[in-house]
Parts: structure tokens; sequence; C-alpha cells
């Protein structure tokens, strides 16, 4: 009988410099970024928040450069280093990005400004922000350019504008949950990315400020706030530059564009690819888009009869408009709302509030900006139930092959089937987490698991939980579960990995 003995490595001094240079690189970029609201503070002559982020801007960079000196490597990552910087530069983007946000005044603690960027770079929406109708422009912009940038990726930033082509660098681009190569090489896929992102941000810009300059705005009000909503929208975020959300217009062009906007937000950036290049038929035979349509009619569905039960409204138009404009923002995680919180518990009911809860949980598509378990997976597993069947009805002799299409003919594997099972299972013990965390503090299932999904899968929709006034162990769960839920648990399974060989590893 062989013995097999398992010992733990304790990581090296130049694999920490790896994880250190890198990250202290991507840092530097964070604090180039603040250039952004900076600008915005001083076109808008809004001298204190302009020293806020002078001075934000300085420690990051400082931070950085401190980082990227002491850990000076010309060494490339390896599978486990890349993991760890993914995991570790939202954590870093978190902090650095919320010390101008605690400066501004309009949070009661730095956890709430810490809570508030990443719910912004994760791409939630849920906020803690304290009179956000009065906050200055430039505070405003930024959080809602955390959104932007989360939802098309920090590490995609990265290697948009500060690394070369390397093996390390895709790495570290399947860290971040992506996995798909648009182009033949990683840098030019997170270039076209930002490109796709950047074309859309004129187009829906233009089409929000006309909308509202239409609805009553004035020109620089509708400019400036549809620059945000788009950030936010085509991010699949949430965050407005006003505490009602969408309500707050009462327009409905807003909710057309904005429910397209989520839309083109919400698929796959390797399908934006395809129908640029002009292949218009790929989004009726992809599996991705029909099982998300399939998942939208299920839900909305559940979702209308549990309202229309309730009969709190009685008329067509806004009953649809009502009820399909919130399932459609869940289900594509993008969490924009024209109610206020209460009004799920009070109007909507269990059975309304578990559809929404349904479709937030299932998420977009993969490779996209959208959280949750997404339809792809869905897709995978039903086309695996389906040939378990037919194994069944057919003699055994018989090969049996599954394909699906997914940009391309694929024949299903064990492997796609496993890891969607994986992945789904993942997302459900999240959800359960935060779920019963919140029933601890008194909620009902149904506001505890509302809130729970919400917050793991990315969307920003709230019940009325979340709150500057709520325990701090609730933020930090639900922080935890943003941060979780956009990384797809496998970079952050990789950094709690490098943290037990740390303590218990031998040399």
């Amino acid at each position: 009988m062989v013995g097999y003995i398992h010992v733990i490595l304790k990581p090296t001094t130049e694999d920490y410099k790896i994880i250190g240079y890198y990250l202290g690189k991507i840092t530097i970029g964070l604090g180039l970024l603040m250039l952004i609201p900076l600008a915005i503070a001083f076109i808008y002559g809004e001298i204190a928040p302009a020293i806020d982020f002078l001075l934000s801007m300085g420690a990051t960079l400082l931070a950085g450069t401190l980082l990227s000196g002491l850990f000076h490597t010309k060494k490339d990552m390896g599978t486990s280093h890349a993991m760890c910087v993914a995991a570790l530069s939202w954590i870093a983007a978190m902090f650095v990005s919320a010390i101008p946000l605690y400066l501004s005044g309009h949070y009661s603690c730095f956890l709430d400004a810490c809570f508030e960027t990443m719910s912004g770079y994760a791409t939630t929406g849920l906020t803690l922000t304290s009179d956000v109708d009065h906050m200055a422009n430039s505070y405003n912009f930024w959080r809602h350019l955390t959104m932007f940038v989360g939802g098309q990726g920090i590490v995609v930033i990265a290697l948009t504008f500060l690394f070369k082509g390397s093996a390390g660098a895709f790495r570290m681009y399947v860290g971040e949950a992506r996995d798909e190569r648009i182009l033949p090489n990683v840098i030019e896929t997170a270039r076209f990315i930002w490109l796709v992102s950047l074309v859309y941000l004129v187009l829906g810009s233009a089409a929000l400020t006309i909308a509202g300059i239409c609805g009553g705005l004035k020109p620089a009000k509708a400019a400036f706030d549809a620059v945000c909503l788009f950030m936010a929208a085509f991010d699949t975020g949430g965050f407005t530059p006003q505490s009602q959300n969408i309500l707050f217009y009462h327009n409905f062009p807003f909710e057309l564009i904005t429910t397209s906007l989520m839309m083109l937000g919400a698929i796959n950036f390797a399908l934006h690819y395809v129908l640029w290049t002009g292949n218009r038929r790929e989004i009726y035979r992809n599996i991705e888009i029909i099982t998300l349509f399939m998942s939208i009619l299920v839900t909305l569905s559940i979702t209308a009869w549990g309202v229309a039960s309730r009969l709190v409204y009685p008329d067509a138009v806004p009953f649809f408009r009502r009820v399909f404009y919130q399932l459609f923002s869940g289900h594509t995680g993008t969490g924009y709302t024209t109610l206020y919180a209460r009004q799920f518990v009070n109007e909507w009911g269990q059975l309304g509030m578990f559809g929404l809860t349904l479709a937030m949980a299932v998420g977009g598509s993969m490779c996209s900006t959208t959280g949750a378990i997404k339809v792809l997976r869905l897709g995978i597993l039903y086309k695996a139930l389906r040939q378990d069947i037919k194994k069944l009805l057919i003699p055994e002799s018989a090969v049996l092959v599954q394909k699906l299409h997914h940009i391309k003919d694929m024949i299903l594997e064990d492997r796609h089937v496993r890891m969607a099972a994986l992945i789904l299972l993942s997302y459900a013990a999240l959800y359960l987490f935060g779920a019963i965390i919140t029933m601890f503090y008194g909620y009902s299932l149904s506001e505890a698991a509302f809130e729970s999904v919400s917050a793991a899968a990315n969307v920003g929709l709230s019940c009325g939980v979340t709150s500057p006034s709520m325990p701090a162990v609730l933020k930090v769960v639900y922080m935890f579960q943003m941060w979780a839920g956009r990384l797809e648990f496998i970079a952050i399974l990789t950094l709690g990995g490098l943290v037990i060989a740390t303590l218990k590893g031998k040399r």
C-alpha cells in the first residue's frame, strides 16, 4: 500500500515580488484614473473636491510606485500569481477609490465609502450615499466612472494601457471571470472591449441627453446625467445622480433607452464582435441569447402573476411598465428602478419578489458586464439534461453527441457541464450565506433573499435593507458577496490558498 504525503509549499520571495509588482502597476493606473474626476472638478469650479482628488491621487500613485519599486521583477506571472493579482486589484481599487468619496462628507464612515466603491466596481448599485442629490458633480461622476471601469474590468484596463501581451496577461484576464478571446491576442481583445464601450458611450449619452432635454432638464444637467446614466446602464450597474433613481425623471423615453442599454450591456462582448462584423444570424442561433430570452419570459410570467394577484396596478400600461422594467433591470443585473425600495415588499408580495429574485440570480451573459450565474451555464445544463434523457431512450451501443452553438458550433463535453454545475452551486451557496446573515438581523426570508441575491449577483435593487444605518456586519457581508460574485470565486479561492500556504506552508 502506497501512502501519499501532501505538503503545502510556502510561497517564495519571488512569488510575492511578482504579485506586488503587478499590483503596484494596477494601483498606479487607478491613481491616473482620478485625473478624470479632477478635470470634472475644475470644469465645474469645485475647489474642495479638486483638492480631495489631488490628495487621493497622490496617495494612490505613491502606494503604486512603492509597490512596483520595492517588488520590481522582470518575471511574467504564473497562473496563481495572475489570479491573486486579479483578486487583490479589486480590493486595492475599493480602498483607494473610497478616499475621495470619504473626504466628500457624504459618507458616515470610511467603511460606507468602501461599500460604495466596491458596489461601483462590481457594477452592483447598492448605495450608502447620504444626500446624493446635492453631491458635487466630480464626486458623482467618480461614482459612475467606477462602474464604467468595473464593467469592462479593472484588469481589462490594465491590459489595454499598462501591460504588453504575455501569457500572464491572459491568466489575469481569466482571473477576472472572463475566458473568451474575442480576438487572437488578449490585449487586442481588451482594446476591442473598450472600443465597443466608447462607441456606445457616445451614442447612448447623446440619446439620453436628447430625452432629458425633451423631458424638461436643462441642457447641461441633461448632458451630465446622460453620461452618468449611460455608464451605469451599459455596465449593468445601477447608480444614478439622483436619490430616486430612474423614478426621478418620470420620463418614458428614458426607460426605453436605458432598457436598450441594459440589453447591450448584458450580452457577450464576443457576440458584439460577431454582430459588428456583419453576422446578424448569430443572434437567432446563439444558445446564450435563446436561453436569456426564455429566462426573461419565465421570470416575467412568475413576477407578473404575483403582482397581478395583488391588484396594485389596475391599468395595463402602468402595470407592464413597472413590472417589466424592474424585471428586465434585475435580470440584466443593472438595478435601475422606477419604484421606491419598500414598494417591492408592500405592493409586490412574496411571489412577485420571488420572480424578481430568481431573475437576479440568473443574470445575463458570459463575458459581459453582468454578474450572477449567467444564462450560458443554464443553457449548458439544459443541454446536458436532454443528453442524459436521450441516453436512456436509445440502445446502449449507440453513440450520442450533443452539440450547442455559442459563436461557433461546439460539442458538449463533461468539463463544460462540470464547470457550469460548480459555478451554479457556488452562487447558490453565496446567495444562501448572505440570506442567512440578513435573516439573523430580523428580516423576512423574502427580504433577506432579495437583498442577498441583489448583492451577490451584482444587481443593486433593494427592498429597503441596504441603508447607512444597517449593521456593519451586513455591510461587510454584502461587500464580500459583491467581490466574490463579480470575480466568480476562482481568483478569490487562489488568493485564499496563498494565505494558507503563507501561514502553514513548508519550505
